[in-house]
């Protein structure tokens, strides 16, 4: 696809903004970044800057507006081009109408993603189908495209923001994990979320293939593919989890998962998932299963800090709403917990958890700007205390632990009250943990 002759405008210029930026110079385009954000910069040869306020005074005359995910579609940037009849698409649409016919495996759900990814990744290169991690995992599909290197198929972690401004983007696999609340601070309601994600599927046909939780339910239509299920819950599901240990296949082989450095039922699924990708591109069980064996899961996601005095520190920060902070409380098994929760106000029913938590949890330390209105709705029924700063909490969680129990840090919101993401915050409680004595 070349776009000699048109003329491409990027909103956002962020990592998704220069990735498409780039491709768009590549394909010949003449290129204009545009990005309202206080303190935006951006430089890229050939390319025209509309940064700040000049971004909402720029020109609107364009072929093309790409937009980054960040960036909502209802914002008045997105707005001022839409209004001017310019036709806008996500950076993942641009990037897959690049792609030269290599096939996409697709990961979305509100948890899991960037672990899945990674075993993906790792399960498709260990077994000689040459992948690489990409999309919301962190290097744009764009920017894999623009690098020249040769790959088998891509994998690509997909958020909802991203859905949102497809129209021909496909994938050969779409894997959806889970769905819980979240992001409420962007759309409207949960059902908005919802059918954002399942936009995933919109553009498959019977002959792709769909790998699905089994405890999810579709309206009919929504699927078109084949599909495979996986549930650590279920035993009406194609893969299984046996004994808490062992994943079982179609068929009946096993991959055994204690010698492997996951972590927690949740994670079982996340490899079921992964495999049954595997099976889905014509991978055996056992060229997966030693594929995976030095797999490391990546950091802030149930991550062991530290067993200090008979007590596990966790780090859970990756935890950004409440179906992760229950998938965390829950993989834990039945140690006494001390629980550190809390962090931005997004809109999160954390009511809902009360009993669950009281249920895992001895006692419940709490920080950010909402840990009022959760001890006052987590209050009655387990024990809640208040700390200004995730040392602080830390210190607190040290005196309320219990020999043979842990830690965890898991927050069950977003970060940005006080830190800059999910990974400071994790790694600040980490140092906090390497503090104590």
């Amino acid at each position: 696809m070349t776009l000699d002759g048109q003329k491409i405008a990027i909103l956002g210029c962020g990592r998704s903004g220069a990735g498409a930026a780039g491709l768009a110079r590549r394909e010949g385009a003449a290129v204009a970044v545009f990005d309202s954000g206080e303190g935006a910069s951006f430089s890229l040869e050939g390319v025209t800057v509309h940064l700040g306020a000049q971004a909402l005074q720029g020109p609107t005359d364009f072929d093309l507006a790409v937009i980054s995910p960040g960036i909502d579609l209802r914002s008045e940037l997105a707005r001022r081009f839409s209004a001017a009849g310019v036709r806008i698409i996500g950076e993942m649409e641009f990037a897959y109408r690049h792609t030269a016919g290599v096939p996409i495996v697709g990961i979305t759900g509100t948890n899991g993603k960037t672990t899945t990814t990674e075993l993906v990744e790792t399960i498709l290169t260990g077994c000689g189908q040459r992948s690489v991690a990409a999309g919301n995992y962190g290097v744009p599909l764009s920017e894999v495209i623009t690098s020249g290197e040769t790959y088998s198929v891509f994998t690509v972690e997909i958020s909802s923001f991203q859905l949102e401004a497809i129209e021909e983007f496909r994938c050969e696999v779409a894997v959806w994990l889970n769905f819980a609340p979240d992001h409420l601070d962007r759309y409207a309601g949960i059902e908005e979320y919802r059918a954002a994600k399942l936009r995933i599927f919109e553009n498959q046909s019977a002959t792709d293939w769909a790998v699905l939780d089994a405890r999810e339910r579709f309206a009919p239509g929504t699927v078109k593919s084949q599909t495979l299920t996986f549930s650590a819950y279920s035993e009406g599901a194609d893969y299984t989890l046996r004994d808490g240990v062992e994943i079982v296949c179609p068929g009946g082989e096993g991959v055994d998962m204690r010698g492997l450095k996951l972590r927690g039922t949740h994670n079982a699924e996340n490899l079921m998932a992964a495999i049954a990708v595997g099976h889905t591109r014509g991978l055996a069980t056992a060229d997966m299963a030693a594929a995976i064996a030095g797999y490391t899961p990546p950091r802030h996601r149930c991550e062991l800090v530290r067993t200090l005095g008979g007590v596990d520190y966790i780090n859970d920060s990756k935890a950004t709403n409440l179906h992760a902070l229950e998938s965390s409380l829950v993989a834990q098994g039945g140690v006494p917990l001390v629980l550190i929760a809390g962090g931005k106000e997004k809109g999160l029913p954390f009511q809902r958890l009360r009993k669950v938590v009281a249920q895992r949890a001895t006692n419940v330390v709490l920080i950010g700007e909402i840990r009022e209105r959760v001890a006052a709705e987590w209050g009655g029924e387990i024990p809640c205390k208040l700390a200004g700063s995730v040392e602080e909490a830390v210190s607190l969680a040290r005196d309320l632990a219990e020999v043979g129990g842990a830690v965890l840090f898991s927050p069950g919101t977003s970060s940005f009250d006080m830190f800059t993401g999910y990974a400071e915050r994790g790694d600040a409680f980490c140092a906090a943990v390497d503090q104590i004595t």
